[in-house]
C-alpha cells in the first residue's frame, strides 16, 4: 500500500481520485478547519477515516506527516494518471533525470499551475513519485496526467508523429520567446546536473534557453520551468484573442 503524507496531498488525492483513497489517518491532536475538511470529504466519498494518537501516526508514517496520513491503492507501472478538467492536451511536458524528489515536485506544481495536458517522466534515471514528490509538489501532483516512459526517443517519434513541435530547453539555447509555442508543442527539462542526454537533444526540433544577464550560470529547475512555460501560456493567451 502506498501512502500520503501532509494537509494538500491527502486532500488532492481526495478531491481528484477518491476511488484509489483505500483510509485516512488524522493526528489525534488536531482539531482544526483543515481536519475539519477531511473528514467531509472521507464522509462525502465514503473513505474510511480515524484519529490516531501522535506517537502512534509518526510510527505508522516515519515521516513530516503534519497530522495528515492516506493510504492509497498503488500504481502499476507505466500507468496513467487521470488528466484534471481543463488541461490544454497540445501542452505537453518531458522530464527525465531529475533525481531530487523535491525538485521534481516543484517542477510538477509548475506544470499543474500552466495547465500542461500531460506530463512523461522518464523511469530510469528520474526521482519516483514518492511521497516527498507529492507533498513538495502541494498535491499538484494529483491534478496531473503523469506517464512514466521508458523510451524518450520512441516517445518524441511519436509525438512528432502526431504533429507536435519538440523543444528541448538547454543552456545556450535560442530565447524562448522567439520561438512558436502555440499548438502542439512538447517542452522537454533534462536533469539537475548534466541537462538534457545527448540523444534527447537530437531529436529535438530546436533547443530553447532563457538568456541569463547576470553573474549566475543558471536558473533552478523549477524557477526555467516557470519562465519557459508560463512563455508558452502567454502565447496560446494571445493566439484566441
Amino acid at each position: 500500500m502506498a501512502q500520503l503524507y501532509g494537509f494538500h496531498p491527502v486532500r488532492e488525492a481526495l478531491r481528484h481520485r477518491p476511488r484509489a483513497v483505500k483510509g485516512v489517518w488524522l493526528g489525534r491532536s488536531r482539531r482544526d478547519r483543515r481536519e475539519q475538511e477531511i473528514e467531509e470529504l472521507c464522509e462525502r466519498h465514503q473513505v474510511p477515516c480515524a484519529a490516531l494518537p501522535p506517537a502512534l501516526l509518526a510510527t505508522l508514517a516515519q515521516v513530516v506527516h503534519n497530522g495528515f496520513v492516506a493510504d492509497l491503492q498503488p500504481s502499476r507501472t507505466g500507468e496513467e494518471r487521470p488528466r484534471a478538467a481543463g488541461a490544454d492536451l497540445e501542452l505537453v511536458v518531458l522530464v527525465e533525470d531529475v533525481q531530487d524528489p523535491r525538485n521534481l515536485g516543484a517542477l510538477l506544481r509548475v506544470c499543474e499551475g500552466v495547465g500542461a495536458g500531460k506530463v512523461l517522466i522518464r523511469d530510469r534515471g528520474s526521482a519516483k513519485l514518492t511521497p516527498t514528490v507529492a507533498k513538495t509538489s502541494a498535491g499538484a501532483s494529483e491534478w496531473l496526467s503523469i506517464e512514466r516512459i521508458t523510451n524518450t526517443a520512441g516517445t518524441l517519434k511519436e509525438l512528432k508523429e502526431d504533429g507536435f513541435w519538440v523543444y528541448g530547453i538547454a543552456g545556450g539555447g535560442d530565447a524562448v520567446w522567439r520561438a512558436d509555442l502555440t499548438g502542439k508543442v512538447v517542452l522537454c527539462f533534462g536533469g539537475e546536473e548534466k541537462g538534457l542526454r545527448s540523444l534527447t537533444r537530437q531529436r529535438c526540433d530546436r533547443l530553447l534557453g532563457l538568456p541569463m544577464k547576470g553573474r549566475v550560470e543558471s536558473l533552478n529547475l523549477a524557477t526555467a520551468a516557470s519562465a519557459v512555460l508560463y512563455e508558452a501560456v502567454r502565447q496560446r493567451e494571445n493566439q484566441s484573442e
